[in-house]
Order: C-alpha cells, then sequence, then structure tokens
C-alpha cells in the first residue's frame, strides 16, 4: 500500500507537532526547575558560613568596646592616682621647711604651684625665707592621711592630715602638731600642680 505524498507530509507535520511539544514541555520544565530552584533556601555550609561571619563581627564589636571601657577605667584610676599623689607632695612640700635649705624648699613649693596660689607665694616667698631663716625653724611633716574629695577630668580636691614636728631658736625641743589640708590640684600640660591650699580645722 502506498502513502500517498500529502499523507505523508500529514505524518511529517503531526511529528513536528509532537516534537515541539516536547521542547516545549523540556523548556517550560527546566525553567521550573530553575525557578525552584532560586526559591529552594541556601545549602547549610553557605549557611554556616555567614553565621560564623556575623558572630566573628559581633565578637569583635564587643571585644572592641570592652578594650576601650577597660583603656578608659585604666587611664581614669591613674589621673585620680597621679591628682592624690600630687595632693600628698604638696602637703609635704608646704609643711617640710628647714631654715639651712629655706631658699630651696620654696623653690620646691613654687615648682609644684600653679594659678593664683602660684602668684600669692611667689609675691610672699622672700618675707617667708627671711622669716625661717631669723627664727631657725624647722619643720617635718608627714602624711597620714589623704583621700580625694572630688574630681573633674582636670582638676581635683583632697583632703591631706599631715603630722609636723615643728622646732626653732626659741623653742628648740620638736613639738608635733596635727594638720589638715584641702588641696586643689589642676592639670596643667600633662603635668598636674598644685592650685590651692587651705587649712581646715
Amino acid at each position: 500500500m502506498h502513502v500517498t505524498d500529502r499523507e505523508q507530509s500529514a505524518d511529517d507535520i503531526d511529528a513536528d507537532i509532537e516534537a515541539e511539544d516536547r521542547d516545549s514541555e523540556s523548556t517550560a520544565d527546566e525553567s521550573e526547575q530553575s525557578a525552584r530552584s532560586s526559591e529552594e533556601p541556601m545549602s547549610t555550609p553557605k549557611y554556616l558560613i555567614i553565621f560564623g561571619l556575623v558572630v566573628v563581627f559581633a565578637l569583635a564589636a564587643v571585644g572592641g568596646w570592652l578594650g576601650f571601657r577597660v583603656h578608659q577605667s585604666q587611664h581614669a584610676q591613674s589621673l585620680r592616682n597621679q591628682f592624690l599623689q600630687v595632693a600628698r607632695q604638696g602637703a609635704l612640700n608646704l609643711t617640710t621647711i628647714d631654715w639651712q635649705h629655706a631658699d630651696a624648699d620654696v623653690s620646691r613649693i613654687l615648682d609644684g604651684a600653679t594659678g593664683d596660689f602660684h602668684e600669692d607665694f611667689v609675691k610672699r616667698s622672700r618675707p617667708f625665707i627671711e622669716a625661717v631663716k631669723q627664727s631657725k625653724a624647722k619643720t617635718v611633716g608627714t602624711v597620714v592621711e589623704a583621700g580625694l574629695v572630688s574630681e573633674t577630668p582636670d582638676t581635683a580636691r583632697a583632703l591631706v592630715a599631715v603630722a609636723v614636728q615643728t622646732s626653732n631658736a626659741a623653742v628648740p625641743d620638736q613639738v608635733q602638731r596635727s594638720w589638715r589640708l584641702r588641696i586643689d590640684v589642676q592639670k596643667v600640660g600633662e603635668q598636674v600642680k598644685v592650685s590651692n591650699v587651705e587649712f581646715v580645722l
């Protein structure tokens, strides 16, 4: 049985249509699979890497903040210690005077002073030295107790209790006295100096 050209052409057309349908279905399946894969959650290794990076950055931030706070605390404590040390030394300088070394003793007081206290002591220093030499006075101070009362980033106020042994030409035997000094200190550049002194009861 012979197939006519027209019948053969119809078969070819049907075959072509079926092939096109298969290609379309294949393309649609691929598109659907691609869309499905893009909607699927991240794989576990990739998720763990991202999570690890987030944890590392968070720990680094916390560590940096804690380090900064520790540095601040250490700096503040160091400055408090410096304020108190200068107040203690200022009290010793003011209460330790030897008539034989009066000029050097007064220079030491002035070197550690600033502001109005420095200016006032400069004006009084010459009469003070002459009076000490004339009376042959000698005082030796010892800090009994000291503490900061208040502070700011650049200044502080301290109370210093001092035991002072005194003697002079009229009273050669040493007499002990107890003094309390309110001493203000101030940061001047990299140094801390005494800015005011008051005797308190």
